[in-house]
């Protein structure tokens, strides 16, 4: 070993690793054990993971070796209090909230350049991967050439984004992009990019006379879904952009060492239940047991007969359920899955033997680590199920779905219904086919009226790569269409068909299959390999139906195959959607309704008139097993993603130049120099106390991350509508929130603008609007939340939102945080924070503050229309301390009046406070990177 490893082997477990006649260093976590530090095999094996990255990182500086010891004893009761500075061995965005990040990234160097220093500094200091998957759309649907249509509008929209990450493709070190066109970024993520054993081989390794060093592969990533890849054996899971930033730049991810909640999994499931049935099971089941901020690890004779496309179903899913991993550790099921999927001997052997080396395989009859609490479900229990109609967790029965609807259709608002009357929700309006062209499907008839009611489904889509990246799932949706296309059933010509695959391996094993001519003639043509619906790409409906649904106002279904259902996600006309199994979907296509009990009642009948059941064309598992064996090679894998970073012609064609620092375009109303890094100078200024601060909005409960910050369409009439159009953007180029992240104006005014979203302030409005407060609590008007931090600022009063539980769930998403800071928003008080968005108010400079004993807005009485004072933190502030919070009254009948309560400041690490006094994270690394050599 040479000078340079020994000096950082400060536990003497730096070991080689002979593997097919190469030699590999590797940090021994035996060596603690040894050392009588831990017990490797008391520890989960998510733990052991975080574990070797300490280890491996020790270098007295960013880690230390307490870090290291500390971790060694964790205990299965921690209370979450050990700090623990992480290093993932790589970053992953997509184009949503990759796309801001890059911008981020030019800022620092524009900033770097402007502040004196080096921008050459600003380089990922680990490799990140980029995959353009968010921005395709659902314009066209139904016809052969959706997907080329659908792609040139793509491109039309996007040149300017693209421009800027085809800049630091060839401009940033360290820097990979996965072209449009490829798949969804967790799915090429799971197929492609992860190592499962990473390697890094560098002057020092060479000089030991080494092959490299390997380790664990690990990742954290801008997308909340980062977590499918825990299901690989891979530890990763969703930050903020901005905490990514942070990572790239060589900073640890500091967090709090987990609990670890095992999930034994026991039996088998029954025929005709899928992977998604399962994962929406634990889902229900998880978010009623709180694991958030918790690992979830999954074991038992269940776990280990998953394959590896079930278990990435179920790791996918930890957003939803609320836990930051959902973690299966590596073992002959994972190695079998590199395998089919392409990967090479060479890999595969690397794999193997180091995982069995470190202690991280497990194999049949390993002992069960010590768990903080152990849940146990046998699979055999699991049913046929879907999730909606506005949260994943809210798990229906497929034989209770018509009366679950029926009774969310009458529900009140607060209990997640739509407080229809008798009436109302027995309510039939019609689709008026008028001879109108309706360009974007040649299915959709010319002329005629369909009769449609509440629940109509309106959108059908098999999406998203919760589920498209399962071959047996998608086998099982194709089965399940030629069975009803041989039967004569079609769907209803008001449902809007897509299939947006999570990769183009799936398309190729459908077609040897002989499956995907079916789907076709159902109206699931591919539209795109894109995230699409799931994240709020779904299109316009057709006019007809557009027009029926909002003159009825109707509650219009969609049922997608995704993880995310939340209100105004999928489609702003749409109000209940239902999550589900892919072959589900083609089931709800055809039944053209959510108001039905398919255990019961017929999807239609056949070209004989006789009905047709659920049951008789639903595909056994002989035959979904049959199938897979001769459609899926590990070639078709391989074959799909050699040469993928120049796959796309239209990619390669966007001309860009490399260069030290990204030339900035005034006009561009896609990406603009963002302010908060504009404005930085050298030397941080203290936070102040909050005084006489206003609030903003007042929130309920499940406030999402897409309730703050939406990632769909603009509406022509809200600020950032306006915006574009006094920008010269037509309404038809306004493409979607997400795809303008790269644009502070756009996305500022943005904030707080979900159509679905509900404010006390101004009761009896859903939208982005607010109550104006001004001098006293009743002289303001009900104006755009935009408006009125407009105002607001004018008289430099500061703001604050009350919120309550779950404050911030949903997907990672840094304009939450980013919106939030750049409308004057000071601090955020909530019953609870999400993991994610509670790190990004920190690391922009918003104080999360948490209602403490108990206590909630309402309980304390706080209407909103107050004044509130916040002191300033004092110098010897400890993570998640109190402070008190001093509520002054403006109401003409108790006006002055008074109310003290505690909060705790949801800081939650010592680093955590030096990103808050700074300003925010990135302001962090850049005067660090100012003064270091």
């Amino acid at each position: 070993m040479t000078d340079a490893l020994s000096a950082r082997d400060y536990f003497q477990a730096f070991d080689v690793l002979n593997v097919d006649g190469k030699k590999y260093g590797y940090y021994r976590l035996a060596a603690l054990e040894e050392r009588g530090l831990t017990k490797l095999a008391a520890l989960p094996y998510s733990i052991r993971v975080l574990l070797e990255a300490t280890l491996r990182n020790c270098d007295e500086f960013a880690v230390s070796k307490a870090d290291v010891e500390n971790l060694a004893r964790w205990t299965p009761n921690d209370l979450g209090t050990l700090e623990v500075p992480f290093k993932p061995a790589r970053v992953i965005l997509q184009d949503f909230t990759g796309v801001p990040a890059v911008v981020d990234l030019a800022a620092m160097r524009s900033t770097m350049k402007r502040l004196g220093g080096d921008p050459k500094k600003i380089n990922p200091l680990i490799p990140v991967d980029l995959v353009v998957d968010h921005s395709i759309q659902t314009d066209y649907f139904g016809s052969a050439d959706s997907l080329q249509k659908n792609i040139d509008r793509e491109f039309e929209r996007n040149a300017e984004r693209y421009s800027l990450l085809r800049w630091a493709q060839r401009s940033l070190d360290n820097f990979n992009a996965v072209p449009p066109s490829v798949g969804i970024i967790h799915q090429v993520n799971l197929e492609f990019l992860a190592r499962v054993a990473s390697t890094v081989s560098n002057d020092e390794t060479k000089a030991a006379g080494l092959d490299g060093l390997v380790f664990p592969d690990s990742v954290v990533g801008t997308d909340s879904h980062t977590v499918m890849i825990n299901g690989l054996g891979v530890l990763g899971w969703g930050v903020g952009g901005i905490e990514a930033e942070a990572v790239m730049l060589g900073q640890p991810y500091y967090m709090l060492a987990p609990q670890v909640v095992g999930f034994e999994l026991k039996g088998s499931l029954k025929a005709g239940v899928t992977g998604t049935d399962l994962a929406l099971t634990i889902v229900q089941i998880l978010r009623k047991e709180g694991v958030v901020g918790k690992f979830v690890e999954y074991f038992g004779d269940g776990a280990t007969s998953l394959p590896v496309a079930d278990r990435a179903v179920l790791a996918n899913m930890g957003p939803e359920y609320g836990a930051t991993t959902g973690f299966f550790p590596i073992d002959e099921k994972t190695l079998d899955f590199l395998r089919e999927t392409g990967r090479d001997a060479e890999t595969v052997a690397l794999v193997e033997a180091y995982s069995k080396a470190q202690g991280l395989f497990r194999s049949a009859d390993a002992p069960t680590p010590n768990y903080t609490k152990v849940l146990t479900l046998d699979l055999a229990t699991v049913e046929p199920s879907l999730a909606g109609p506005k949260r994943p967790q809210d798990r229906v029965p497929l034989s209770e779905m018509k009366s679950a609807f029926q009774k969310s259709l009458r529900a009140p608002i607060s209990e997640r219904g739509f407080a229809l009357s008798e009436e109302e929700a027995n309510k039939k309006v019609n689709v008026v086919w008028d001879g109108s062209d309706c360009p974007e499907s040649p299915r959709l008839p010319k002329t005629g009226v369909d009769e449609i009611g509440q629940g109509a489904v309106v959108v059908a889509s098999i999406t998203s790569c919760t589920n498209t990246s399962a071959p047996r799932l998608m086998i099982a949706a194709g089965l399940l269409a030629k069975k009803a296309v041989e039967r004569g059933l079609r769907p209803k010509s008001y449902v809007k068909t897509s299939f947006g695959p999570g990769s183009r391996v799936v398309v190729d094993y459908l077609k040897k299959a002989d499956l995907m001519a079916p789907l076709e003639t159902l109206g699931f043509n591919v539209v795109g390999y894109g995230c699409l619906t799931c994240i709020g790409n779904s299109g316009p409906l057709p006019e007809p139906v557009a027009k029926a649904v909002v003159d009825g106002d109707l509650v219009a279904s969609a049922v997608l195959s995704g993880n995310r259902n939340f209100e105004g996600r999928v489609n702003p006309l749409v109000k209940a959607n239902y999550l589900a199994s892919p072959p589900l979907v083609v089931a709800f296509a055809l039944a053209g309704t959510t108001n039905i009990d398919m255990t019961t009642e017929p999807l239609g009948v056949d070209q004989n008139g006789a009905p047709v059941m659920l049951a008789d064309i639903f595909p056994s598992n002989e035959e979904i097993d049959a199938i897979a064996k001769d459609a899926l090679d590990g070639e078709v894998y391989a074959a799909n993603y050699r040469g993928v970073y120049d796959s796309n012609p239209l990619w390669n064609a966007i001309p860009t130049e490399e260069s030290e620092l990204f030339d900035w375009n005034s006009e561009s109303t896609y990406v603009q120099e963002p302010p908060f890094l504009a404005e930085m100078t050298k030397e941080a200024e203290e936070p102040a106390a909050i005084t006489g601060a206003r609030a903003l909005l007042v929130l309920g409960d499940s406030v999402t991350t897409d309730h703050i910050s939406p990632a769909g369409a603009i509406k022509k009439d809200s600020p950032a509508g306006s915006f574009l159009l006094n920008s010269g953007v037509e309404f038809r180029d306004f493409n979607s929130y997400g795809s303008r992240r790269g644009n502070d104006r756009v996305m500022t005014r943005g904030t707080f603008a979900n159509i679905r979203i509900r404010n006390l302030l101004a009761p009896g409005t859903e939208g982005g609007v607010t109550k104006f407060l001004g001098v006293s609590a009743n002289d303001g008007p009900v104006e755009s939340v935009y408006d009125a931090a407009l105002k607001y600022r004018e008289t430099k009063t500061p703001l604050v939102v009350l919120a309550g539980a779950e404050y911030g769930t949903g997907s990672s998403r840094d304009w939450a945080a980013k919106g939030t800071t750049l409308l004057g928003v000071r601090a955020v008080i909530a019953s609870s924070f999400e993991r994610i968005h509670r790190g990004n108010l920190v690391g922009m400079g918003v104080l999360p503050l948490e209602f403490v004993d108990g206590q909630t807005r309402e309980s304390l009485g706080l209407t909103g229309t107050e004044l509130f004072d916040i002191p300033s933190l004092s110098d010897d502030f400890e993570p998640r301390s109190e402070i008190e919070v001093v509520a002054t009254s403006t109401d003409e009948a108790t006006l002055g009046q008074k109310k003290t309560f505690k909060v705790r400041v949801r800081i939650d690490a010592k680093v955590e406070l030096v990103y808050y006094k700074n300003g925010g994270v990135l302001q962090t690394v850049l005067r660090q990177l100012l003064t270091s050599k």
